[in-house]
């Protein structure tokens, strides 16, 4: 197929760029090698600006990043920068109760020791990729286990599901980056807890997070994971239709699950109807009549089109593979313009509406959905 021979050449130009010029920089100049772990951004000019307070959530994508940078095919020093965050994490971030907290300052003091649960799921996520590409690293194992106890014992809600901190205690988000971190660790421990706690989270987004009628998924609820009351209830992202219809359609595999299967195409084509066609870009937000809120397109919501086009493709019949594949290029190449920077191996975030990137620095944050997106590419065309 000529769309599938176009994404073919688009995949590798996405892949050389990742090889030779983002993993090398963000490296060199993401990594702090004065006061350990990863910066938050890099500059225009490829630096970080000074004195950043940094994210948990950051060490752990950026460990994830590496960890999958030597499968990929970077000679550099992957060894030595997959466990760089995730150490730092235990050094910096690790609280005597065993969970991670949320920000500290550039030298490692504590700023905010809130326990966030979607920083926690990236802790799991790293523990597991990190493990994965370095099996002497068995004392992982032993970690992982001990925070989903934790997470087990502090953050069951009775209704189901896993409460979040601060103002907001009732989300899909971060229940979807534990279900990514049970899987990643299930492919490693079949049968283990990882199993049974990616069927809680699928069972509890099928009957509850994604909306019966529309077949969307909504971000907030109450207490018994009804849509919260006001504007934050109706709110849709289309870049997590997405990313729920790439993690529901590999567990549905797992279990030859058909609702799951079912619900995956639902939120594949939710998804959809928040791309804007003019800029071929999924946007930002979309209220749950399909109006549109936030009209700004971030690159992660791109990394996430691909994604599902991808993983639909595999298992479609004739005319429905290419027309995922259609999908799939029109979406890598509307993320080859974020990544298309005067300073090579940079990234634009956010794409306005009237076509112009806002000018800023890049964010690590990023990285974790660009390097999933070019792995799914090399999967999918191998």
């Amino acid at each position: 197929m000529e769309n599938e021979r176009e994404l073919r050449a688009l995949a590798l130009r996405f892949e050389q760029w990742l090889i030779d010029l983002v993993l090398p920089l963000w490296w060199r100049h993401g990594a702090d090698h004065e006061h350990g772990g990863f910066q938050e951004l890099l500059g225009l000019d490829g630096l970080p600006p000074s004195n950043l307070p940094r994210r948990a959530r950051v060490q752990g994508r950026q460990s994830y990043v590496y960890a999958m940078a030597g499968s990929l095919g970077w000679s550099g020093p992957w060894q030595e920068a997959a466990p760089y965050g995730l150490d730092y994490l235990n050094r910096c971030y690790l609280r005597k109760d065993g969970f991670y907290r949320t920000l500290v300052s550039h030298d490692g003091t504590m700023l905010d020791d809130t326990v966030m649960l979607y920083d926690q799921a990236f802790a799991l996520l790293a523990m597991a990729s990190v493990f994965s590409a370095m099996p002497d690293r068995v004392d992982l194992k032993a970690s992982a286990h001990h925070l989903y106890d934790c997470i087990v014992r502090s953050r069951r809600h009775s209704n189901g599901g896993f409460v979040e901190s601060l103002g907001r205690p009732y989300q899909a988000n971060p229940h979807m980056h534990l279900l990514e971190a049970a899987l990643a660790w299930r492919d490693i421990e079949p049968g283990a807890v990882w199993d049974a706690l990616a069927d809680e989270i699928v069972e509890l987004c099928l009957v509850k997070f994604i909306d019966p009628a529309g077949g969307f998924l909504r971000e907030f609820f109450d207490e018994n994971w009804q849509p919260l009351q006001g504007s934050e209830g109706h709110s849709v992202e289309p870049g997590h239709q997405f990313e729920w219809c790439w993690l529901l359609e590999r567990w549905s595999r797992l279990r030859a699950d058909d609702h799951a299967r079912a619900a995956a195409r639902a939120l594949y084509n939710a998804g959809l109807r928040g791309v804007d066609r003019e800029r071929d870009a999924a946007i930002d937000e979309l209220a749950d009549d399909f109006t549109v809120r936030r009209a700004t397109a971030r690159l992660w919501p791109q990394t996430e089109r691909v994604k599902a086009a991808l993983i639909m493709a595999e298992t479609a019949p004739g005319e429905a593979r290419s027309r995922y594949f259609d999908e799939a290029l029109r979406a890598a190449t509307t993320l080859w313009r974020y990544c298309d920077t005067p300073k090579p191996g940079l990234w634009r975030d956010k794409l306005l509406p009237d076509g112009t990137f806002v000018q800023e620095p890049a964010p690590a944050s990023s990285l974790y959905h660009i390097i999933c997106c070019i792995a799914s590419l090399k999967q999918a065309l191998s």
